[in-house]
């Protein structure tokens, strides 16, 4: 689960190793994507450029709150589309979700870095991929051709790993 029944990353959910990796690898990236629900907070947060996908525009624009984002509608421009409207031709790009936000790039992935807090349980929560719970966010990398690497612990004392999926050669 990557929320809360309402749709909400609970304190439970955030361990400070597991931000400072999340922090930095956002540092490094050229665009961050994500849907509207979305958004990392941090302090660096307005200094990045991304795309908020969303289905309550049409035409690509920059988003009237935030001036390094763009609005994406994906029914209505690709993706390349909005990278090059957004004035990005090139660089790492950090999909951050939600769970359709992960959707459109599973099979576009170099690799996926999936945090796991294997002490939390969120009852009723939002499942990180569409068709968790049904299936384990590891069953839906795997189906897209995706394999673990070695994980690295982010905290100890609450057993927090990050593990970077690749995609299979």
């Amino acid at each position: 689960m990557l929320a809360d029944a309402s749709r909400v990353m609970p304190d439970s959910l955030k361990f400070e190793g597991d931000k400072l990796f999340f922090e930095q690898a956002l540092d490094g990236a050229a665009l961050i994507v994500h849907g509207r629900n979305s958004h990392e907070q941090h302090p660096n947060s307005p200094k990045r450029k991304r795309l908020i996908a969303t289905r309550k525009i049409k035409a690509l624009t920059v988003d009237p709150e935030m001036p390094n984002a763009t609005l994406w509608n994906p029914d209505h421009a690709s993706f390349e589309e909005a990278a090059a409207f957004a004035d990005v031709a090139s660089g790492r790009i950090a999909v951050i979700g939600g769970p359709l936000v992960f959707d459109m790039f599973m099979d576009r992935f170099d690799t996926f870095w999936l945090s796991e807090a294997p002490h939390v349980r969120l009852a009723g929560g939002e499942g990180c991929f569409v068709g968790v719970p049904e299936r384990t966010p590891h069953e839906v990398l795997a189906s897209h051709g995706m394999k673990p690497g070695t994980p690295y612990l982010l905290d100890a004392a609450h057993g927090v790993t990050v593990t970077p999926w690749r995609r299979k050669d």
